[in-house]
Formats: structure tokens, sequence, C-alpha cells
């Protein structure tokens, strides 16, 4: 699966998502945008809504948000009034991004995003957790032939197959599922990160994990258990607040993350029982037969003048009960490496 130019299967397509981080400050979306190359991401991800497209102005009990978040007494349409990042933005920053080597994209929240996306020419996108049930949300977004990231935060397995199949439905089959807890920020024990090889196995699709914890080590296990994507919340300063500022990560620890994670990828490597030079060289050092007394032509081999020891250069340990009993050849000074010409 290629995102951009960037093939999933060389390396990991690491994601920093400005989300509501800009204040609609367009100085600091900037700002921002900069900081994330910098610290080594290779995509920056957007949302495109406005209030009016992701909800209604309304004030009653189901649309004051009251569940134990960061953003509780506020009212859905408060929240993404504050939240959004203005549409005629969306241009200036895409040109920024990709001036710095990123990849740029956005989740859509209703077919008129879509559209205006469209129009940008961007080169995926992304499904938004609380949007894996929108079914013709996501038969739109795939009827436009590009890959889509699909966040399983609040999806059940049904739910996730659902999306998968209204993707396919479309003759889209370019899908990539994110393991994703939406709690926020999540504690480290609901992450459940063994299901992210359980999600491959289950839908023969590229995987990755959409990371809302405080810890950038969860981004760097779930590449070791094979995430080809990381998305994570990225902030200035921590301290600037805003919606998402509790669960984001500063430049530095954006950093730390990306290079930690990018030395796990290397490390992963193939599956592989191949010895490298180094591998090879290295057998000098085990144990192998040798002499460690000195012996006379004729004398008998025993565990007293034959030991296997290291370094590596005599006959294999494997051999010790073979040649117990047998006798020298010739004389042999002790640290003699013991080879099968040697004995009678």
């Amino acid at each position: 699966m290629k995102i951009g130019k960037l093939d999933l299967s060389e390396r990991v397509l690491i994601v920093a998502e400005l989300s509501a981080n800009h204040l609609q400050d367009f100085d600091l979306a900037v700002k921002t945008i900069q900081a994330m190359a910098k610290a080594g991401a290779d995509a920056v991800k957007l949302q495109t809504y406005t209030p009016n497209t992701m909800t209604i102005d309304c004030d009653n009990k189901y649309f004051r948000i009251n569940q134990g978040t960061l953003w509780d007494g506020a009212t859905f349409y408060t929240l993404y009034q504050k939240a959004y990042t203005p549409w005629e933005w969306h241009e200036k920053l895409k040109e920024l991004a990709e001036e710095l080597g990123l990849i740029f994209f956005s989740t859509p929240f209703d077919h008129t995003a879509v559209d205006f996306l469209e129009e940008l020419e961007v080169p995926c996108y992304k499904i938004a957790s609380f949007e894996i049930t929108d079914i013709p949300l996501i038969e739109y977004v795939a009827s436009k032939g590009k890959p889509v990231i699909i966040s399983t935060g609040i999806a059940t397995l049904a739910d996730i197959e659902e999306a998968v199949q209204a993707c396919r439905r479309v003759g889209n089959n370019q899908i990539a599922l994110l393991k994703c807890v939406s709690a926020y920020p999540t504690p480290l024990e609901e992450v459940n990160l063994r299901t992210i090889p359980h999600l491959a196995e289950t839908f023969g699709l590229t995987v990755g994990l959409s990371d809302h914890t405080l810890s950038s080590s969860v981004a760097v296990a779930a590449v070791a258990l094979g995430a080809r994507i990381i998305e994570k919340h990225f902030i200035l300063d921590r301290s600037l607040g805003g919606p998402d500022a509790a669960f984001s990560l500063e430049p530095a620890e954006f950093k730390a993350m990306v290079q930690a994670t990018r030395e796990v990828e290397k490390a992963l490597g193939e599956i592989s029982y191949e010895l490298s030079l180094r591998q090879k060289k290295a057998r000098e050092f085990s144990r192998s037969l040798f002499v460690v007394k000195d012996v006379k032509a004729g004398e008998e081999v025993t565990e007293e003048n034959v030991r296997s020891i290291r370094p590596g250069y005599g006959l294999h340990p494997r051999y010790l009960k073979e040649v117990l009993g047998k006798r020298f050849r010739k004389d042999l000074p002790k640290g003699t490496p013991l080879a099968w010409e040697h004995l009678e």
C-alpha cells in the first residue's frame, strides 16, 4: 500500500495530527507544521469540518458533553467552533507541508469536505473513529479511489467488517485499519496492542496505530507488532492549552518517538537464520576441542588432555565422546586446536 510516494511495505508512515492544536491561529499552524517536519514526521493530517457540518447548535441534554472527558460541560457545537480548522487555510498549509517534504491529508466529516479535499488533490483520506459507523460517508470517501485509513476507536469487530465492506463495495481495497482507543488520554491498560496483528490477520489489510496515550513507547511497541502507520497528535507546547493539548506530544517528545520507531523498524528486518559476516567472524569465539596439556605420540585422549573450550578453531564439541580413547599420532603442545589428523 502506498500513501503518496511512500510505500508502507518499506517504511512506517509516521503521521503528525494537527487537529485543534493551532488554536485557530494561522501563524501557529504554520510553526507547528514546520516543527513536525523537523521532528521527523512523514505526514501532517488535518480535520476538515465546520461546526454545522459536524452537528447542530443545540443545548439540550443530547448535545451537551457529559461522559467524563476533557470536554465535559461544552456542547458539541461550541467544542467544534473552537476546534475546527478554517477551510481557507487548507491550501496554504498543503503547500507549506509539501515544501517541507510532508504528505498532506485530512479527515473529512461529510460529503462537502470530501469534495473540497478532492479539489486539493490529497493523496488519501482518514476516517475518524466516531465516523466508522457512517457507512454512506465511508462509501463516498472510498469511491474516490484513494487509500482510506480507518480508525477503530469505538468499533466492534462487526463495525470494522462493515466499514471494510463499504470500501470494497465501491471497488476500493486500498484500506488501512488503525488500532485506536477513543479515550483522551488513553490509559495504558486499555491499549491492547496485541489486537494489531489480529487485525492484520483477520482482514488481510495494512494496520497501524492511532495513539492517544501520553507515551511514545506504545507507538514503538506497535511497530514491533506490525503497525505500518503511526498517528500521534502534535503540539508546539502543551501549556498553550486547547481541546487536544493533554494527549499531544511536544516536538522533542515526537522526535524521540520517531527515532525510536525508526530504530525498531530497522531492527525488525526479516525472518532470517543466515549468518552475517560479523556473526560468522564471531563464531571464532565459540567452543571447540583443544589439547589442554602437552601430550606424546601414542598417548590416549582423555578428558584431562582434551576439553571443549573457547575459541572455536578445533573440532566441533559434538565429537568429544568419539575422540576419547583414541591415541595421538604425534607430540602436541598445550593449546593445539584438535584435528582428525592428530588422531590414530
